[in-house]
């Protein structure tokens, strides 16, 4: 075990009566790297801030290097080496990579100019110490995520950063880009830096994790090296209940055709695209970005239809020509991003859940308010979301909370076919679970079941077709009983072939 860096003693934090921290103990030491993990609302994110001088604690000790820290703020802990990477890396779009790399150090100078040789020579000095190649020159708004993220990294590494921590660090990153990200952590850790990664990825966690924290309700649930853990136990620790990790297999052997698709096509994204889904199917759809895995979603719901091919709702030919017509015939959508595509963050969790089917709640002209809110409790009460009544904000939500708001919506549309693109993007294990059984629910009900996801987990635990798409096409299709995340990693890299293909 390396030399302690940060220690944190029964720290205790409240907001108005709320009990956000119940005394959380942890240690950092030099040279590793530590996940803190939890589902969403554990507590997670009021530890970060105290850490970083953002929040007071209530009661506790926060101690780095040994030295008790008192009232300090986020410039005393930066000045102690800790440097915290949010999810929006708080970097400046329309500046340079250069510039944003180069911004604090030129701070702590005092000079009124920017030295724009000796930023650029920074930036890149920075950025060979983790193996980045980005054009220095580059306005970062034009950066893809992961890019961006490197350019947080490289600003840490020039305020000699002693702690790093990352929260959500993944979210938004393809499988390479995690990947490239972790190599980058491993160079760090091997100079002695402490890292800390706050996330709820299992997989990811049993990756890269040498010491592991699982916080429940404010308070520790376990704490120790990654390996005393396993999956089951890593699950119960955090949600404090069992959850099984099972393919799911339909029920009847013998089901009625929901859904048959034949030659869908749209030039440019996707091509000859045709499968069909039975009652009790979960049909999985996969494949890497620019796959066309995403756009066949969009083509069900009309927000960019198909240009040809055929389209069967329970062997009646339909046609899909925008939202509208996806709508009448009971297509629902759940697009990835919740919150710009979901949400009315601001309206309640009422009037979200009531959103797409409004008019059916209209009598003689009068909105049937009372209607509204006995379905709103209903689906509440149903799936489990977390909310004391339907009045509060959906931003007030946690993000599984948020999505299971998503779902109800298009749920309380009596939906014939229900698209989910990312069902459980940033979602916790616990709430991630809830969602699984809810969508193998309605599929054994009647209600086709179409998920499009990067998550191969989810994929063959989940679903019992999975389509994978290369270029536009179906590269193969096969069932989860045939293939498990490893094999189907290989398949969608081109490393692996089903057999017979």
């Amino acid at each position: 075990m390396g030399e302690t860096f940060l220690e944190l003693k029964g720290i205790k934090k409240s907001f108005g009566g709320v009990k956000a921290l119940r005394g959380v103990d942890l240690t950092v030491n030099k040279g590793e790297i530590h996940c803190l993990a939890g589902e969403n609302g554990c507590g997670k994110s009021t530890l970060i801030k105290v850490i970083s001088g953002a929040h007071a604690a209530d009661e506790g000790e926060v101690r780095i290097e040994g030295k008790l820290m008192q009232n300090f703020s986020p410039i005393d802990a930066i000045r102690m080496g800790v440097q915290v990477i949010y999810q929006d890396f708080a970097i400046f779009p329309n500046l340079t990579v250069a510039e944003n790399i180069a911004m604090n150090r030129a701070l702590e100078s005092g000079r009124k100019r920017m030295d724009w040789k000796e930023s650029r020579k920074l930036a890149v000095g920075a950025m060979e110490q983790i193996g980045a190649r980005i054009d220095p020159d580059a306005l970062v708004e034009r950066l893809s995520v992961a890019h961006k993220q490197m350019v947080a990294i490289c600003r840490a590494i020039l305020g000699e950063a002693r702690l790093l921590i990352l929260d959500e660090p993944t979210t938004a990153l393809t499988a390479k880009e995690v990947e490239s990200l972790f190599a980058v952590l491993k160079k760090l850790k091997a100079k002695g830096i402490a890292i800390m990664i706050v996330t709820h990825k299992i997989d990811e966690i049993f990756e890269i994790a040498d010491r592991l924290t699982i916080l429940r309700n404010g308070e520790n649930a376990a704490s120790g090296d990654i390996g005393e853990f396993d999956r089951p136990a890593f699950i119960k620790h955090m949600t404090g209940r069992e959850i099984l990790e099972t393919k799911y297999r339909p029920e009847n052997p013998d089901r009625e055709e929901i859904l048959r698709v034949e030659g869908l096509t749209r030039r440019g994204a996707f091509e000859n695209v045709s499968f069909a889904l039975n009652r009790g199917d979960v049909l999985g759809i996969t494949g890497l970005l620019g796959s066309g895995r995403g756009e066949i979603g969009e083509a069900l719901f009309g927000l960019a239809p198909a240009e040809s091919g055929r389209i069967f709702l329970h062997g009646k030919e339909i046609r899909i020509r925008s939202v509208g017509d996806a709508a009448a015939h009971r297509f629902a959508y759940v697009p990835e991003d919740r919150l710009t595509q979901g949400l009315f963050l601001e309206r309640s969790i009422s009037d979200n859940i009531a959103a797409a089917s409004v008019r059916s709640y209209f009598r003689h002209g009068r909105l049937q308010h009372g209607a509204i809110y006995d379905a709103v409790v209903g689906w509440i009460r149903k799936i489990s979301i977390a909310a004391p009544s339907p009045a509060p904000p959906a931003r007030t939500l946690s993000g599984g909370n948020q999505q299971k708001v998503v779902i109800a919506k298009w749920l309380n549309t009596d939906p014939a076919l229900l698209i989910l693109n990312g069902p459980t993007v940033g979602v916790d294990v616990g709430a991630k679970a809830d969602i699984h059984q809810l969508l193998h629910q309605l599929a054994q009900s009647g209600v086709g079941v179409i998920v499009i996801s990067d998550d191969l987990s989810e994929l063959v635990q989940n679903c019992n077709q999975i389509i994978l798409m290369r270029s536009g096409r179906i590269g193969l299709e096969l069932e989860s009983a045939e293939t498990d995340e490893a094999a189907l990693s290989g398949m969608l890299n081109g490393k692996v072939r089903k057999e017979g293909s």
